[in-house]
């Protein structure tokens, strides 16, 4: 024991490397079995590798026959090809393709097509700025075309007249714009609302050329402008809407209202319509069944505020929108 106390510090340096000793052997232990573990599952490994290196290599088997199958799945996608190849046809030029083939015969059948297109637009009074070209201005007065740019006019004046007709058959309030892209030099003497600065995209099925199309309406007219292209026979896909109030911007075909003022609305069968000016406008109900007019059945004389008597008011105000729609006309290319 006095030889303990007096080499106290010793016998605590020895016990502390003791137990280190101790830590390390069981460290080198334990990383020993994992090492072992290690190199028992890479031996397990390659020899699983070395099996599958040494089998022949098949494409088929009694079980499956990967020849058939794919063969069986191209056909099905054949099949699908042709099914919805019907959703594809192609716009027809105008005049077609075979009889476009001098300047004479080109401007003869532009002249026919805006002439049908704004007496079809009057005969369901959509609005038109006067005299519109539908995006051919530039043409109108031309004598002589360029031999290469008749085919590509004659195909845009045909998907030209497919988009107005849809505008047309919805009965919009008025049709503001067509718009498509340049393709001869006599592109830029037409005015700039006639074109797009765009370019067509090409992969490895079709040619997607880009139009937009401003025109006014309410909401219902909208939602049948959309269900036309949607219907469609030719391929159009709607790639963007935009939407505001119609007195945002001047309207060409003249169908923009004063500033607060609303387009009048047909009242219901019997009833007299709700516009501005009549007794009774501004008030709730007015001119509906059962509604008194102002100074009667307790509502307020004319002039005079209408006083809340509590509740929910449901108030329904139709307001005249400027939409236009991006669109792209899709062409299948050919078949290989």
């Amino acid at each position: 024991m006095a030889w303990i106390k007096r080499n106290l510090a010793f016998v605590i340096g020895g016990v502390v490397a003791l137990g280190l000793l101790v830590a390390a052997g069981f460290y080198i232990y334990q990383s020993w079995n994992q090492n072992i573990a290690a190199r028992d599952k890479l031996n397990e490994t390659y020899a699983t590798l070395q099996t599958l290196s040494k089998k022949p290599v098949s494409l088929s088997s009694d079980r499956t026959n990967n020849t058939q199958i794919a063969q069986e799945q191209q056909k099905q996608l054949l099949d699908w090809m042709s099914s919805v190849s019907a959703f594809f046809q192609p716009i027809p030029s105008i005049p077609p393709a075979g009889e476009s083939g001098n300047s004479a015969v080109f401007r003869s059948a532009l002249a026919t097509t805006i002439k049908g297109l704004q007496d079809e637009a009057a005969s369901v009074s959509v609005g038109l700025s006067p005299n519109y070209g539908f995006s051919f201005e530039a043409y109108r007065n031309q004598l002589n075309l360029s031999p290469a740019s008749l085919a590509p006019l004659s195909l845009q004046l045909g998907e030209v007249k497919v988009l107005a007709d849809i505008l047309l058959a919805a009965r919009v309030n008025s049709l503001d714009s067509i718009q498509r892209l340049r393709i001869s030099d006599s592109d830029t003497t037409g005015p700039a609302g006639d074109y797009l600065d765009a370019a067509p995209t090409t992969n490895e099925l079709a040619i997607l050329t880009p139009y937009a199309v401003t025109f006014r309406s309410f909401t219902p007219e909208i939602s049948q402008v959309l269900a036309g292209f949607a219907t469609s026979k030719y391929s159009m896909i709607v790639k963007s809407i935009s939407v505001q109030p119609a007195g945002a911007a001047g309207n060409p075909g003249g169908t923009d209202l004063p500033p607060g003022q609303n387009m009048p609305m047909p009242g219901l069968p019997g009833e007299r319509p709700y516009m501005p000016g009549y007794p009774g406008a501004g008030y709730p109900g007015a001119g509906m069944p059962g509604m008194g007019m102002p100074g009667a059945n307790g509502l307020p004389p004319a002039g005079q505020p209408a006083t809340s008597k509590g509740g929910l008011q449901t108030i329904i105000k139709e307001q005249l929108l400027r939409v236009t729609l991006q669109i792209e006309v899709v062409k299948l290319l050919p078949k290989k």
